[in-house]
């Protein structure tokens, strides 16, 4: 009797699973579409001429006879700024990115360690400074007259190479790391750099791509550490080279209205937004796919073997 209930209760959830399975894949489907959406549309508004935006609003679908590339003609007028741009950017983010995860990862292995009697004192100490700091002035008057960070390469590395929030993630994960992995490699004799090196992070693959990714997209959308330290044409990064072309933009179609010059004869500013957005986030969209098996890359770690 049992048993024909089990059976006849076996397809019933079967089916239950699949409506929920198709209801899971339609929202989450929505809502990839409501993501990729707002991209889309400033791919499609950069290829678009500014005379028709002004007119009809942002372009749902591409227009062969509305299309231009003027816009990224201007942006793209200095090609050989843009390329240094670029090359300031990515030094800068792979350099940092490195930095960054390491210091992340290290301090986080230290305060998940149970055998650290001062790792309170220390999460405390640097959790404080997410709540108070001392302020703009006193900070940029550190940097540029004791670190001297005025034109140097260190001021668009050092500010943001290590993250308290990038710190609480590596200790929580670490956390779940058996104890017994460390003690049984100090009874081989390994020291705790060795320990670390060779067994804490390659168990800490899906953490380091997180913390990976996080820190890439700090350092390659900062613009306001070069705006506070640099001053030279040549040091500039992407974001920043291309605010000043935006501003510089804005102000030339300032003085082209004022001058009683036509609209649609004018700088084509829109289209400029976002062909710079194009431009700036594409390399940083194409990372993206590499690391993204990692965010459901579940950690599962064996019994230490005697």
């Amino acid at each position: 009797m049992s048993s024909s209930k089990a059976t006849a209760e076996t397809p019933r959830m079967s089916r239950d699973l699949k409506k929920m399975n198709i209801l899971g894949i339609i929202l989450i489907s929505l809502f990839a579409l409501v993501c990729v959406l707002p991209f889309y549309l400033i791919i499609i508004a950069s290829f678009t001429s500014e005379t028709y935006m002004i007119r009809n609003g942002y372009p749902l679908l591409p227009s062969l006879k509305n299309a231009t590339l003027e816009a990224y003609q201007l942006c793209l007028k200095n090609p050989g700024s843009i390329v240094r741009a670029y090359a300031v950017t990515g030094s800068a983010t792979v350099i940092g990115t490195c930095l960054a995860v390491f210091m992340a990862t290290m301090t986080g292995y230290v305060l998940s360690r149970k055998d650290f009697q001062w790792r309170n004192g220390f999460s405390f100490f640097f959790f404080f400074t997410t709540l108070f700091n001392g302020g703009l002035v006193p900070w940029y008057l550190l940097c540029v007259r004791y670190l001297h960070f005025k034109n140097s390469f260190l001021s668009l590395i050092l500010p943001l190479m290590f993250s308290v929030w990038n710190m609480i993630i590596a200790k929580s994960f670490m956390a779940g790391i058996p104890q017994s992995i460390s003690e049984s490699a100090m009874i081989d004799g390994a020291n705790d750099m060795r320990i670390f090196v060779s067994l804490i992070l390659p168990l800490s693959k899906p953490l380091i791509a997180t913390l990976g990714l996080f820190s890439a997209l700090a350092y390659w959308n900062d613009w306001y550490n070069c705006m506070l330290f640099i001053s030279n044409d040549s040091m500039f990064t992407l974001q920043y080279y291309l605010q000043r072309m935006l501003g510089s933009a804005e102000a030339m179609r300032t003085v082209a209205e004022k001058s009683g010059m036509p609209l649609t004869s004018a700088i084509p500013l829109e289209s400029m937004q976002m062909a710079m957005t194009v431009i700036a986030t594409g390399p940083i969209v194409l990372l993206y796919p590499f690391v993204q098996r990692y965010f459901v890359k579940g950690l599962t770690i064996g019994a230490v073997k005697g």
